[in-house]
């Protein structure tokens, strides 16, 4: 297993992804644990949550709902076990906190870490047998939210990422260092909520848009030729609520979703390209012009229901055109809100394609709202 993961280890490291899917024209980026949803909630929906009601993971999903939140304070843990059956020792976990200011404000504070598994250095490849590492990647957040109206807020993210798949070691002519960048959300959201007194009914919708991880590029040392783009990414959801008298409530949400890097070019390496140009031109970079930018906007689709306000059930579908990834697989999971401010959530993954190493993929999160 050691060296199995040794060798995973120097495919991420001295491979460009972009090489492995560039017959397919597949966009890729490092860091993907940044995209990787994290709580169980918007998991079990598909992975969509750029429009859903806010909860304390909105600094994940789209910060400016954290000025609509109902709750004064509220905190955040989850886990995640990442690719566990090909590497066990991997995994992820979140954890974030957010506070209501006074006039529509928030702040928070969140903390995504992925451990990468424990790496050996075998003797063979190096001057003397170097000690095991444990790869990890990770980011600090902190966050602003604010309303610019009754319905309307945006939000703000600043974000400083390390990436620590190696200790500093020189191989050949490579010096391969650990890396370190910053990068940036910026996102609105609009909601509308009508209610009647009388009866209870009460019908809301929202609009919410995010541009995530906009940053400078990650270099992990002198010799690796280039430095990768971040995952920015752009996502664009919708979300849509109704109760007749709050005894039964369906969510339902959508989100369209678009990673922001150059699509790879034939006997190129579009890493090579400056930072703007390369994300701002991700949109009409594509060699089949229109047509394949838009198999490259990938759709997370999911609905909720709750009973009561205790018990929460939930099903979703992510899907990606079989041109750009072919990444297809159905989610569900399930909620349990207990003494009013605390509540436990589940969600389990069903991969489309039949063994996929994403089978039996889970997440466990566990929150409090105060």
């Amino acid at each position: 297993m050691k060296l199995f993961q040794s060798g995973l280890f120097c495919l991420f490291l001295f491979s460009n992804t972009e090489l492995s899917a560039q017959s397919m024209r597949i966009p890729s980026s490092q860091l993907l644990f940044l995209q990787r949803a994290p709580d169980a909630r918007s998991a079990a929906m598909g992975e969509a949550g750029v429009a859903l009601s806010a909860d304390a993971n909105a600094t994940f999903w789209n910060a400016s709902k954290l000025s609509f939140a109902e709750k004064d304070f509220g905190a955040s843990v989850s886990y995640l076990p990442w690719l566990r059956k090909v590497v066990p020792e991997m995994w992820q976990g979140y954890g974030t906190a957010y506070k209501k200011l006074a006039k529509g404000q928030a702040m928070a504070l969140s903390f995504n870490y992925m451990n990468n598994a424990e790496v050996d250095f075998p003797g063979y490849a190096f001057p003397q047998q170097l000690p095991p590492f444990e790869a990890n990647q990770s980011a600090i957040s902190g966050t602003y939210s604010r309303q610019l109206g009754n319905n309307f807020s945006m939000g703000f993210t600043l974000k400083y990422i390390a990436s620590r798949l190696t200790e500093d070691i020189i191989l050949g002519n490579i010096e391969i260092r650990n890396a370190q960048t910053m990068a940036g959300d910026l996102s609105a959201y609009y909601r509308k909520q009508l209610t009647n007194e009388t009866t209870g009914k009460e019908v809301s919708w929202s609009l919410g848009a995010v541009l995530s991880n906009a940053g400078g590029k990650i270099n992990y040392g002198a010799g690796t030729e280039t430095d990768d783009f971040l995952p920015t990414t752009l996502k664009v959801g919708g979300g849509f609520s109704f109760t007749e008298n709050g005894k039964h409530r369906f969510n339902f949400i959508l989100d369209a979703i678009k990673l922001m890097v150059p699509t790879p070019q034939y006997a190129s390496n579009v890493n090579n390209k400056p930072l703007l140009s390369g994300v701002l031109g991700s949109f009409t970079d594509a060699p089949g012009g229109f047509r394949e930018e838009m198999q490259e906007v990938a759709l997370a689709a999911g609905g909720e229901y709750w009973y009561k306000g205790v018990l929460a059930l939930r099903g979703g579908y992510f899907g990606e055109n079989k041109n750009k990834g072919n990444l297809k697989y159905f989610t569900t999971g399930a909620g349990l809100r207990i003494l009013k401010n605390y509540t436990a959530d589940f969600a389990c993954l069903f991969p489309v394609e039949q063994g996929s190493p994403l089978a039996q993929t889970f997440r466990l999160t566990a929150s409090v709202h105060l």
